[in-house]
C-alpha cells in the first residue's frame, strides 16, 4: 500500500526537480545571450513608459508600486521592484527602492530620491502593480516614508536570497496593509524574514512561514498558496485564478493593479 505511494511521491518529486532544473538552464542560456547582444547598463534606456499621470498636471496624491524584469541575465529570474509616491499638489514623484551597487561606494542600498516612477529599469519596461490616488492617499504615503526608513537591513544586500530590493517592497508591504500588495513569483527576496520564521504575507493577508528565504510557504486571500523552494515560487491563485511559476510568473487572468475605492469607476 505504501510502496506505490512512495513511487509516485519519488516520481512526482523527481519530475519537479527536472522541470526546475531544464527551465532554469534554459533561462541562464537565454539571458547570457540576451546580456551578450543587449546595449551596456550605461546606456539601456531609463525613459518613462507613461504609466503614471504627469505629476504638473495632477494634483491629487498618488501612490504607486511597480516591478520590472531586472538587467541582463538576472532578468531571466526575477525582477526588482520600488514604491513611487506624490503626495497632494506635489510636482516631483517620490521614489523608494533598494539597488545593491550602492554599498559600492559606502552608501545605503536604500535610496529615497526623486525620479521618473514608471521609467524603464535598464531598459525593461515595468508592470503597475498598485495604484492607490485620492482621498487618504496622503496618509497611506507618510505610512510608507516611515516604514522605509526603518527598514532593517539598511546596511545589507544580497540577491539571492535576500535581503534584496523585493525584500525591502515587502518588508514596506507588511507594514502597510493598505497597499494590499501581491508581488508576483518573480519577486525573488520577497519571502526573506531574516531571523524570522514567521510574519504577516506581504498583502497582509494571510500569513508566511520561511527558512531564510530558502524554504517556505505563504497562505493569503491576495497571494493564495505559494511554495517557496530556494527562493523559487511555486504556487496557485485562487481569487485570481492562476498558476505562479519561477522565471515565467504568472500564467492565467490578467490582473488590475489594486486601486483605493476612490479610483474605482
Amino acid at each position: 500500500m505504501f510502496k506505490p505511494m512512495k513511487r509516485r511521491l519519488r516520481i512526482a518529486l523527481y519530475g519537479l526537480i527536472g522541470f526546475v532544473t531544464t527551465v532554469g538552464l534554459m533561462a541562464v542560456y537565454q539571458g547570457y545571450k540576451n546580456s551578450a547582444t543587449a546595449q551596456s547598463w550605461r546606456t539601456a534606456s531609463r525613459e518613462p513608459v507613461g504609466l503614471a499621470p504627469d505629476p504638473q498636471l495632477t494634483t491629487e496624491a498618488v501612490l504607486q508600486v511597480y516591478g520590472a524584469r531586472a538587467w541582463g541575465w538576472r532578468g531571466n529570474f526575477g525582477v526588482h521592484t520600488w514604491i513611487a509616491a506624490k503626495p497632494s499638489g506635489a510636482e516631483n514623484y517620490t521614489v523608494f527602492e533598494v539597488i545593491g551597487w550602492r554599498l559600492r561606494w559606502g552608501n545605503s542600498p536604500v535610496a529615497i530620491h526623486q525620479r521618473a516612477p514608471d521609467a524603464r529599469w535598464f531598459g525593461n519596461a515595468p508592470d503597475l502593480l498598485t495604484d492607490l490616488r485620492g482621498p487618504g492617499v496622503d496618509a497611506i504615503i507618510a505610512k510608507v516614508d516611515k516604514a522605509a526608513r526603518e527598514y532593517p537591513y539598511h546596511d545589507r544586500y544580497t540577491v539571492w536570497p535576500g535581503p534584496n530590493s523585493n525584500t525591502f517592497t515587502a518588508f514596506i508591504a507588511r507594514q502597510v496593509p493598505e497597499l494590499n500588495l501581491d508581488l508576483p513569483p518573480t519577486a525573488i527576496g520577497k519571502d526573506y524574514l531574516g531571523n524570522r520564521l514567521f510574519a504577516k504575507a506581504p498583502s497582509g493577508s494571510g500569513f508566511q512561514f520561511s527558512l531564510f528565504g530558502l524554504l517556505g510557504m505563504t497562505a493569503a486571500l491576495e497571494e493564495g498558496l505559494e511554495l517557496n523552494i530556494l527562493g523559487l515560487s511555486f504556487g496557485i491563485d485562487p481569487k485570481d485564478p492562476a498558476l505562479k511559476l519561477p522565471f515565467v510568473g504568472r500564467i492565467g487572468v490578467n490582473r488590475r493593479p489594486r486601486q483605493s475605492i476612490d479610483t474605482q469607476p
